[in-house]
């Protein structure tokens, strides 16, 4: 099957609604139906192989929701970086090393895997299989595992469970990254390695059941990993279902006027739209609001599709930038969100704008730790 034929770009209309919905084409150099013809016309993705633009998708999938013929443009993309990986050129050096970082450590920053729990400070976690038994398996994530700023979302997610009565425990230093962002740079090989390794540790480790923290580990488990027998949960889904059942409980008002920005990998390709917003209505205190461009029309962040380790080539604002500017228009207080690329990137933005004393961004589960009346983690 050649490369055509694998993306069914025949069937492409040539409609322009792929990137005329992209959420990066109007400031970078990323024309999606430009590429697909090219490579259609060629027969081959030689001609197609330019890094200008191609390094600046995020995979949020807008393009393969827009599509009328129900084709995955957002696939093609990966499709096309694994042939520069393959070739071994026009690959950003930030991207190798994100590879190589993983394939020696377990992770794209390269750090060392006896700091993976680190995080977790003096917080007496299970390790599984080790020391017992537990019904859920915690993934922490590489991100939350090693940036300062993130790391009190999983001890936060942790207290929470612990005082919920949840049976858990986590993998500690055999945890390696997901590989979700490996494969969107274009390394099947190693995401494949990666999925191999940790589905083993998954299935020793006793549980069958699997909470992350992030969307683009929930993404890959649930989609990518074929793990037939465990259930998969983003913790927004587990933390509404306990809330229902009256396990969490909460104390003390937050009164602040909160915007949800819905992560591309939960809401856009997973449809996990509700559970967050749940879990932020029930907190005593809130407004919640809503942008305009919410749900399955959410501005992506740019933190997705290996673009953590890629400097984009466009020029303007931000999408971040945009979002929090949004957000101070709307005399929000607070952006929530649920997933630590878009926690960095938002802040980032807030940065950037000057508005970081203005518009705060939090995860939820630091809304859901300040409601419970946990110390700060």
């Amino acid at each position: 099957m050649d490369f055509s034929e694998k993306y069914e770009l025949c069937a492409c209309l040539q409609c322009g609604k792929c990137t005329g919905g992209c959420p990066i084409a109007l400031r970078a150099p990323l024309n999606i139906r430009s590429l697909m013809r090219e490579v259609l016309l060629g027969g081959k993705p030689e001609r197609a192989l330019e890094p200008l633009g191609l390094w600046d998708c995020t995979t949020c999938a807008t393009c393969t929701l827009r599509c009328p013929r129900g084709l995955k443009p957002a696939e093609f993309i990966v499709g096309l970086r694994a042939e520069l990986v393959e070739e071994g050129s026009r690959v950003p050096k930030t991207v190798i090393d994100a590879f190589e970082g993983t394939y020696k450590h377990g992770n794209p920053w390269g750090r060392a895997r006896q700091k993976r729990i680190e995080w977790k400070n003096d917080l007496h976690i299970k390790i599984l299989p080790e020391e017992g038994e537990a019904a859920w398996l915690y993934f922490i994530g590489c991100a939350p595992s090693y940036d300062p700023r993130l790391q009190g979302v999983p001890r936060t997610l942790c207290r929470i469970l612990e005082a919920s009565g949840v049976s858990f425990g986590i993998l500690g230093t055999k945890e390696s990254c997901c590989g979700n962002e490996i494969r969107r740079m274009g390394e099947e090989g190693l995401f494949e390695e990666l999925r191999e390794e940790n589905t083993k540790h998954f299935r020793s480790s006793g549980a069958k059941a699997i909470v992350t923290t992030s969307p683009h580990c929930f993404n890959a488990f649930g989609n990518e990993y074929n793990l037939d027998g465990f259930q998969v949960l983003h913790y927004t889904q587990l933390l509404s279902d306990l809330i229902k059942e009256g396990n969490v409980q909460f104390p003390h008002d937050v009164k602040k006027k909160v915007v949800y920005h819905d992560p591309c990998f939960l809401g856009k390709q997973n449809g996990v739209f509700d559970p967050p917003r749940e879990v932020l209505q029930a907190i005593p205190g809130i407004e919640l609001l809503e942008f305009d461009r919410s749900r399955e029309r959410s501005l992506c962040c740019e933190g997705g599709g290996g673009r953590m380790w890629v400097e984009g080539t466009g020029e303007g604002e931000r999408n971040s930038e945009i979002r929090v500017k949004d957000a101070y228009a709307m005399g929000v207080e607070i952006v929530a969100t649920a997933c630590p690329f878009c926690l960095l990137t938002l802040e980032d933005g807030a940065k950037t704008t000057g508005l970081e004393e203005k518009v705060l961004v939090k995860d939820i589960l630091e809304l859901v730790a300040e409601a419970m009346g946990f110390d700060q983690v």
